[in-house]
């Protein structure tokens, strides 16, 4: 098989560690834009709680995404040649169920986190715990994206043992199905539209998770195979443009919608004086630099990949999942911010 002279496997780790250290930056990038009001006589969580939410809460996120990618590679890469596929698939279902893992693991300390936040002059203890559960959508839907994990755990366990003969189709659904309520765990939506602004954020999601995870996905197990990667990267480009297109609209249908019927503020000028109009601009500034990014891959390099040929696209696509990433940690504080 033909090696692509541009990555080899040792360099996957220092991709993967692109997108998570984009997602940190993107966590602290977004609360140095962001302010939130101190409130008199209430106590707050503290400083490590303040930043300890959102950097969890973005590696669920980011978990969650990495899934979702990983069960798409088999439909990327076909099933017409398994004796190319099965070596990568074979490194793709363990990972798949460790990233797993960390989804559920990140999920329920989310739970414990923001049940800290609600109390944080209080004793954190279990019944606590499951009083907030019980109270908030945001728990119970941080418990439901848990449960999915678990589920996604126990089936991904089942193909690493049987291969393919566990259906992809079913792993997608379920890594998909636990991604739908965490748009209810953090991003705000005004009631006027909530029906409509919950399908926007749930297809914002649900388009992010597709394009990065498909991404990462690929870069990192098929990069290195030129064959295998002239088979997967046209399908996948073809889903990301798609995707971008979801995410952007999406997005922006959003963060307008919240600034524009919120009484308190007026467009264009609550952009750029209020904390999650900054945040805003700057998710736009990425899905900006993510559309050059994308059209370089497709435009420039995909006609050579396509041709068996070497080209630059690790670290191309590296560049662009570390925007991503950044995207991902944005999202997080925005969820949070305050609009008013």
């Amino acid at each position: 098989m033909t090696v692509n002279r541009t990555t080899t496997p040792t360099s996957r780790y220092w991709i993967v560690g692109g997108l998570l250290a984009g997602g940190a930056l993107g966590v602290f990038l977004g609360l140095g834009l962001s302010t939130t009001p101190e409130t008199v006589g209430v106590t707050e969580p503290g400083v490590v709680v303040r930043f300890a939410h959102p950097l969890v809460r973005t590696l669920l996120d980011l978990a969650a995404t990495i899934v979702v990618g990983l069960s798409l590679l088999p439909k990327l890469l076909g099933f017409s040649r398994p004796a190319m596929t099965e070596p990568v698939l074979r490194i793709a279902r363990p990972a798949a169920v460790v990233a797993a893992a960390v989804w559920a693991f990140t999920a329920l300390l989310s739970i414990v986190i923001r049940a800290y936040e609600t109390r944080p002059d209080a004793e954190l203890t279990m019944p606590m715990v499951v009083d907030y559960v019980q109270r908030v959508g945001a728990g119970q839907g941080l418990l439901f994206s848990a449960v999915c994990a678990l589920v996604y755990l126990w089936i991904g366990v089942m193909a690493v043992r049987r291969g393919e003969s566990v259906p992809a189709e079913l792993r997608i659904l379920i890594s998909m199905f636990g991604l739908l309520p965490l748009p209810v765990t953090g991003h705000a939506s005004n009631w006027k539209y909530h029906d409509y602004s919950m399908i926007s954020m749930e297809l914002h999601v649900l388009g992010a998770a597709a394009w990065t995870g498909g991404l990462a996905a690929v870069v990192v197990l098929v990069a290195h195979r030129r064959g295998l990667l002239a088979e997967a990267l046209p399908k996948f480009s073809k889903l990301a443009t798609v995707a971008l297109v979801l995410v952007v609209v999406t997005g922006l249908f959003n963060g307008v919608l919240e600034l524009a019927l919120n009484p308190a503020v007026s467009l264009p000028g609550s952009l750029f004086t209020t904390s999650y109009g900054l945040v805003l601009v700057g998710k736009v500034v990425c899905a900006g630099l993510l559309a050059v990014l994308a059209a370089n891959i497709r435009w420039r390099l995909l006609p050579q990949i396509a041709q068996h040929k070497a080209t630059a696209i690790v670290a191309w696509a590296s560049v662009e999942l570390a925007v991503m990433g950044i995207a991902f940690g944005l999202a997080v504080v925005l969820s949070r911010a305050q609009v008013a």
